[in-house]
C-alpha cells in the first residue's frame, strides 16, 4: 500500500504541477469576481473540472439560466464519458473508492493512469493517489490565489485569461496530432454565427453547432472528404484523428 501510494505520487509530480498555477489563476478570479475566498475550494469540490469552474464564474455572476448551465456544462466535458470507457476502474475494489474514482477523473489523471497502463497494470492505490494528488493540489492552489488575492491591488487584471490560455494550449496539441485545417476554420464561422444570432447564448450555441458538425462529418464519409482541408503530405481520412 505504501509503496503504491508512494508510486502514485512520483507519477503525478510532473503533470500535477502544472495544475497548481492554473489553481492560482482560479482563485485570484474568484476574488475579482467578488467571491469570498471560502467559495474557491466550494467550487473545486462541488464541481472539480478545471475549464468548467473557470466558465461557472462567468455564469454564476452573469446569471446563466439552470438549462444554459447544464448544456454547457455537458458540452465541455463531453468528453469524459469517452474517458469512462476505458479507465479501469475495474482494478480499484471499494464501492467508495470507485465512486470517487468516477468524480476525480480529469484530463491529467485519465493521461498518467491511460499512460501507465500502457507499461503494466496500476493497483487501485497507486490510481486513487494520483486522483487525490491532483485534486489537492487544484483545490490548495485556489485557495492560496483566492487569499492572495485579497492583497493584491485591485488594479492587477488578466486572470480570466488562464481560461483562454489553457484552450489555446489545448487545441495546439490537438492540432498537431490532426492537423486538419478545417476543424478550427469550423469552429471559427461557428463561433461567429453564433456571437452574430444568439450573442447571451454565444458559448451554448457555438458548441452545440459545433459538436453536430461533427457528428455530420462522422456519420457522412462524404461530407467529410468536402469539407476536410489538409496539406497534401497528411493522411486522407478524418477518422485517423478527426
Amino acid at each position: 500500500m505504501r509503496a503504491d501510494i508512494s508510486q502514485g505520487i512520483r507519477d503525478t509530480w510532473a503533470a500535477a504541477i502544472g495544475l497548481v498555477p492554473l489553481g492560482l489563476a482560479f482563485g485570484l478570479l474568484m476574488d475579482q469576481s467578488g467571491f469570498s475566498w471560502w467559495w474557491t475550494p466550494i467550487f473545486s469540490l462541488v464541481i472539480y473540472a478545471g475549464s468548467m469552474e473557470f466558465l461557472a464564474i462567468s455564469m454564476v455572476t452573469g446569471g446563466a439560466s439552470a438549462f444554459a448551465s447544464l448544456v454547457t456544462g455537458f458540452m465541455v466535458n463531453f468528453r469524459h464519458i469517452f474517458y469512462g470507457l476505458t479507465f479501469p476502474w475495474h482494478r480499484i475494489h471499494s464501492r467508495v473508492g470507485r465512486a470517487y474514482s468516477t468524480y476525480a477523473l480529469t484530463d491529467e489523471t485519465y493521461a498518467i493512469v491511460s499512460s501507465l497502463s500502457a507499461d503494466g497494470r496500476p493497483s487501485g492505490s497507486r490510481i486513487l493517489t494520483i486522483q487525490i494528488f491532483c485534486q489537492a493540489l487544484w483545490v490548495g492552489g485556489g485557495i492560496v490565489g483566492a487569499l492572495a488575492g485579497q492583497v493584491i491591488p485591485p488594479s492587477v487584471q488578466g486572470m480570466e485569461f488562464a481560461l483562454v490560455a489553457l484552450f489555446v494550449v489545448l487545441t495546439m496539441e490537438s492540432f498537431r496530432n490532426n492537423q486538419d485545417f478545417s476543424l478550427p476554420l469550423s469552429a471559427v464561422v461557428v463561433g461567429t454565427l453564433a456571437a452574430a444570432f444568439a450573442p447571451r447564448q454565444l458559448l451554448m450555441v457555438a458548441l452545440i453547432a459545433y459538436f453536430i458538425l461533427l457528428l455530420i462529418r462522422y456519420a457522412s464519409p462524404r461530407v467529410d472528404a468536402a469539407i476536410r482541408l489538409r496539406r497534401r503530405d497528411e493522411p486522407t481520412s478524418c477518422r485517423e484523428g478527426c
